[in-house]
């Protein structure tokens, strides 16, 4: 830019000087009236020559100037090109520093509090689940130990009328047992093992019942071999396990009826002549002072839950009956 205003000057310089030239050869008196002589005849030959070189220097210095100009404009236009590409790259790589920038702050499309509020809700639902498990493991023990055993859970059909012979001969009915506490048991005087056992089970029992809480209870027998068991059999028989046993056979028909009441199930087994078995329930039935039925006692229960449980029974009868 530089050179083109000093060639922009000496062109002005040149036109001065021209003008200052003509108006000085020029006088007033020709200012009306142009001469008609040559150029060359009214301006010194050393003149003229400088005159015609005029504008030969006008046009070398006017190409000289347009193409410096030109060289200076397109150095500056190329300057400017690599500047604004030297921006763009610089901006380019700004945003792609910003861009990684940013990235890297995000981490991804999950975030760490994303991450986080996960990880807490997992950790609520997990607490959640085993809070309701514990509450419901301990309502189902509740529920469990809240159950009651006895009447309030209703009466099976067990129990009714019979009409049987004692040990002694003389024929009894359930009204004779009416007013006292009753435990019966189903079996043959002929059982090799079992009977024995739960006999004397029941003997232990009703004389720990009495010491530990006074109650009274009538141990009472039923054979459910009538054939064998006579009224002496039978007779013998109890006086084994306690005194205050009462042993009970009868006709066939009548011992039928009574295992029937009391939903007992017997039958004959390995029958050789006159030596058998008899396969039946091993089962004792507790009857309240009504002849009704309270509960069962199998023969899981030992001498000392045998007792327990049919204390426990008549305290809550008689709860029930205050």
């Amino acid at each position: 830019m530089a050179a083109v205003f000093s060639k922009t000057a000496h062109l002005r310089r040149a036109h001065r000087l021209f003008s200052s030239y003509t108006s000085s050869r020029l006088t007033p008196q020709l200012s009306n009236e142009i001469p008609k002589l040559p150029l060359h005849r009214l301006l010194p030959q050393s003149d003229v020559e400088s005159f015609s070189k005029l504008p030969r220097f006008l046009s070398t210095n006017a190409n000289a100037a347009g193409g410096t100009a030109n060289t200076q404009a397109d150095s500056a236009l190329k300057g400017t090109a690599s500047d604004s590409h030297s921006d763009q790259g610089k901006q380019s790589g700004d945003s792609n520093q910003s861009s990684d920038q940013g990235k890297s702050v995000r981490g991804g499309p999950i975030s760490w509090l994303s991450f986080l509020l996960l990880v807490a809700t997992g950790a609520g639902v997990i607490f959640y689940y085993d809070q309701e498990k514990k509450r419901h493991i301990e309502d189902i023990n509740t529920s469990s130990t809240a159950v009651k055993q006895g009447p309030s859970a209703g009466k099976a059909a067990i129990g009714g009328p019979f009409n049987l012979i004692n040990h002694d001969g003389k024929s009894v009915t359930e009204n004779d047992f009416k007013g006292k506490w009753t435990l019966i048991y189903f079996g043959f005087t002929h059982c090799p093992d079992i009977c024995p056992d739960e006999l004397q089970k029941l003997a232990a029992a009703i004389d720990k019942i009495k010491v530990k809480s006074g109650f009274e209870i009538v141990p009472v027998f039923i054979s459910v071999d009538p054939e064998r068991d006579t009224v002496e059999q039978v007779g013998e028989y109890v006086k084994e396990f306690h005194p205050k046993l009462i042993g009970l056979t009868g006709d066939p028909d009548e011992i039928k009826k009574a295992a029937r009441a009391y939903r007992v199930y017997y039958m004959k087994t390995e029958e050789e002549g006159s030596d058998y078995l008899v396969d039946h329930s091993i089962i004792m039935y507790l009857m309240d002072p009504n002849m009704e039925f309270v509960k069962f006692f199998g023969k899981n229960n030992d001498v000392d839950a045998l007792t327990e449980g049919i204390i426990t029974e008549i305290k809550q009868y008689k709860k029930a009956k205050a």
